[in-house]
């Protein structure tokens, strides 16, 4: 979005307070006692400095907006008491002006209701004073002009901003999406070449043999089931190690079981490797008859927890994997602040 320096902003706007000084001060000889016109042009330099001062926050404060309006009541009271409505005044009348400047001014900076009862009160007292047919000739319409444009500028410039930070939002959720979508199409494919590897060479020996299978032949393709589910359900808790120690247990007849709920998806490189490597030696260590690994929750201390379960009996743990008999061989937590340490030290 073009947006233009506040300084120069800033710049123009004392400029043009300056000049209706300037104008007030050349005309000083007009008003019949010039005490009131020096003491509305010091109240309105005051307040344009307050006004225009460069620090803080765009929206005026409060205080600032009563004490503008006061002053842009003040000055058509104190300088025009000393002119006369129906002469013509020439530069005496700045104050019209000034009172459009500082409004206006109160009106960029997010004040609008102060700024409009500014210069009402300007238009009403222009009425009394002089009369509706100087509105224009001192220039009253001009101020409530300027007055406006500045109400519907800041309000469309507000209204810009807001729409420019929906839109960056919408690009942003946008561009995450996008990127969530090309994540799970990589990852869908490696899954796929992975099952492809694990699977295609036992498809083809059950086409060429008819799916006449030996026992053994059986065998193996349940433990390739049980690997293509790894590879699903597993996701981030395999490797070649991982892999060898599941196919090696499951020989052995334990039953293993690998959940990833997407506790680990923080851990890449040595921190991930370091976590499936001690999992890899506890699976190795283990004889438990059932094996079951599970990511923590996002946020805990623990990346992996493996549990194993055994049974005292061979016949009884024949029955099935839910059996009450079955006791703890194995509990292991694998703690995320000592993975970090191992893979510093490895490293």
């Amino acid at each position: 979005m073009i947006t233009v320096p506040r300084g120069l902003v800033l710049g123009l706007a004392a400029l043009f307070s300056a000049y209706h000084i300037v104008l007030g001060v050349y005309a000083i000889g007009t008003p019949v006692m010039p005490g009131p016109t020096i003491a509305a042009l010091g109240l309105y330099a005051l307040a344009t400095v307050l006004s225009l001062w460069p620090f803080g926050e765009l929206r005026m404060p409060l205080w600032m907006s009563f004490f503008n309006l006061a002053v842009s009541i003040a000055l058509p009271l104190l300088v025009a008491s000393q002119l006369t409505g129906a002469a013509q005044n020439g530069y005496a009348t700045w104050y019209v002006a000034a009172v459009g400047t500082l409004m206006t001014i109160t009106a960029t900076r997010k004040r609008q209701s102060a700024s409009w009862l500014g210069v009402g009160f300007l238009v009403v007292h222009t009425v009394v004073w002089a009369g509706a047919g100087k509105l224009g000739s001192m220039g009253v319409i001009g101020s409530v002009v300027w007055v406006a444009i500045a109400v519907v500028l800041t309000r469309a410039m507000a209204k810009a901003g807001r729409d420019a930070r929906q839109y960056a939002l919408a690009e942003r959720e946008a561009t995450e999406w996008q990127a969530a979508q090309e994540a799970h199409l990589y990852e869908r494919r490696v899954r796929l070449a992975q099952t492809n590897r694990l699977a295609a060479p036992m498809l083809r020996r059950i086409v060429d043999r008819g799916g006449d299978l030996s026992d053994a032949q059986r065998q193996e393709c349940r433990y390739l089931e049980a690997a293509v589910r790894d590879e699903i359900r597993g996701r981030r808790l395999l490797n070649d190690a991982v892999r060898a120690e599941v196919m090696a247990a499951r020989n052995r007849g334990a039953l293993v079981t690998l959940l990833d709920e997407g506790g680990i998806d923080d851990l890449d490189g040595g921190a991930l490797e370091a976590v499936l490597g001690e999992l890899a030696d506890a699976l190795s260590r283990t004889s438990a008859d059932k094996i079951i690994v599970r990511t923590s929750a996002d946020g805990s201390d623990t990346a992996v927890t493996v549990v194993g379960l055994t049974t005292a009996d061979p016949s009884v743990s024949a029955l099935g994997p839910d059996n009450a008999e079955d006791e703890v061989a194995l509990w292991l937590e694998i703690p995320r602040v000592a993975v970090a340490r191992g893979a510093q030290h490895r490293r």
